[in-house]
């Protein structure tokens, strides 16, 4: 599962990474800003400007959009399913009846599952720089409280996060990060858009507010447009199982972000996670050693 680009520029990898999950940590607080809004129909919304905007930067820059063949195709529908719709359900339903922190660690214990898979059977420090990172995240995130419906919900946070990035893996080396990019996202808005039509009525998009709708422009941009390219690129280029150290940062980012809108600045136990998160990335990214760190990485 763990497939590298020989050819890949591991710094250039390295920052599309952190920058995508810089979008994806600052989406906490614009998220908030949704909890009364038509969520489908936004959602599906989101998923259709990101599309066209990523078939609109592929004609741009001359990047050919393959069209899915065969079995691409149901591969698309597990990113898609898991990594995008039930993602985004389950954290609808999961803030139910557990706070952001329990959803929080869920994902952030991702990328252990990340370079458990794709580091197994050889040597390597991706995995113990894993459990590091996620140490170290979960310490941004803190605890919380949840019922047993919560803790339900966190698990299937959890297997979608991972899912969304271990179902991509094959697809990326014919369809590429911008073509698995472009279909999952407008497969996402056809979903959405259907249960919108079904649970909230075709006229659900009247009822959203300025602030909403501009929420769910940062999401479309951002979050999916912009990070989903950024993610998978440094998915392909780095591997699933060291990318995955990379969503270190997004709580980092998070917290970073609620620093800008207003909260006090992080006690000293989040100062402490975002130096394991530091230390981690440090132990299992190939800044200096380049290619020659992950010869025996590839599959």
């Amino acid at each position: 599962m763990n497939h590298v680009n020989p050819r890949a520029n591991f710094s250039g990898s390295i920052l599309s990474g952190a920058t995508g999950m810089v979008f994806v940590g600052g989406s906490v607080a614009v998220s908030g800003v949704l909890a009364a809004a038509p969520l489908a129909t936004l959602q599906s919304l989101r998923y259709a400007v990101a599309s066209l905007l990523l078939v609109g930067y592929a004609r741009v820059f001359e990047k050919k959009v393959e069209r899915p063949r065969g079995r691409e195709w149901l591969w698309l529908l597990g990113v898609t399913g898991a990594g995008l719709v039930l993602f985004n359900i389950a954290l609808v339903e999961g803030s139910k009846h557990a706070e952001p922190a329990v959803l929080g660690v869920a994902v952030a214990c991702v990328p252990i599952v990340l370079a458990a898979l794709g580091t197994a059977g050889r040597r390597t420090n991706v995995l113990s720089a894993a459990v590091v990172v996620t140490a170290g995240a979960i310490l941004v995130e803190g605890a919380g409280r949840a019922d047993a419906t919560g803790i339900a919900w966190a698990v299937v946070t959890f297997a979608c996060e991972a899912g969304f990035t271990l179902l991509a893996v094959p697809l990326l080396g014919r369809l590429g990060p911008v073509g698995v990019s472009v279909h999952t996202t407008w497969l996402a808005g056809l979903i959405f858009g259907a249960y919108g039509v079904v649970a909230e009525g075709p006229a659900a998009i009247l009822t959203t507010t300025g602030p909403e709708l501009l929420a769910a422009a940062y999401l479309a941009v951002g979050v999916t447009a912009c990070a989903f390219v950024l993610w998978y690129t440094a998915v392909e280029q780095l591997g699933a199982g060291r990318a995955g150290l990379l969503t270190g940062i997004a709580p980092i980012a998070a917290a970073g972000a609620g620093v800008a809108l207003g909260e006090p600045l992080p006690g000293p136990l989040v100062w402490a996670g975002i130096a394991l998160v530091a230390i981690g990335l440090a132990a299992g990214m190939p800044v200096r050693r380049g290619a020659a760190a992950l010869a025996g990485t590839r599959t």
